[in-house]
């Protein structure tokens, strides 16, 4: 708080939290980014997936008992056959988001890997029908909304946005 009493401001181009009362743990998700040739890797979610089904998303998984670099890594694997060193990444953009009012905020973290090895397959049919590799300025339709917030961010140097705080 400030000296005032008053909450600080929210950063350009956010909304003012309305956070609930005392602790609440928020969920940590792991996001990659891959550009090659001003094109972005994005994959089609199932349509029976439980998040977003039909939407193009790009590889991403929450964190368990692990850093964030290696989840993406253990992810990125899982997802893509991609092999990713979790020392040759970097983080490019944070959302910090809540979807809807009874669900747990969520720290959505962006890594934009330099390296890798492979070539994206496709290793879970049941969460992903196809991976591809689109402009990124002209990402698909319907593309996951806090997904494309990021692409956005990352492409014009932002590094946060927040979403969803304030209904």
């Amino acid at each position: 708080m400030t000296g005032g009493g008053e909450a600080p401001a929210a950063a350009a181009g956010t909304a003012p939290a309305n956070a609930p009362s005392g602790t609440v743990p928020n969920v940590v998700g792991v996001h990659l980014y891959l550009e090659q040739e001003g094109r972005v890797l994005m994959g089609l979610r199932h349509p029976d997936s439980a998040y977003a089904g039909g939407s193009w998303h790009v590889p991403a998984g929450h964190c368990e008992a692990e850093a964030a670099t290696a989840c993406l890594a253990r992810e990125a694997h899982e997802e893509t056959g991609l092999v990713i060193d979790p020392a040759d990444v970097e983080p490019v953009h944070t959302v910090h988001m809540v979807d809807r009012p009874d669900d747990p905020p969520r720290i959505q973290l962006f890594f934009r890997a330099h390296h890798w090895e492979g070539a994206p397959k496709h290793r879970e049919p049941d969460k992903c029908v196809a991976w591809q590799w689109w402009s990124a300025e002209d990402l698909p339709e319907p593309t996951v909304p806090y997904a494309r917030e990021a692409i956005e961010g990352i492409r014009t140097g932002r590094a946060y946005t927040e979403l969803g705080w304030g209904r």
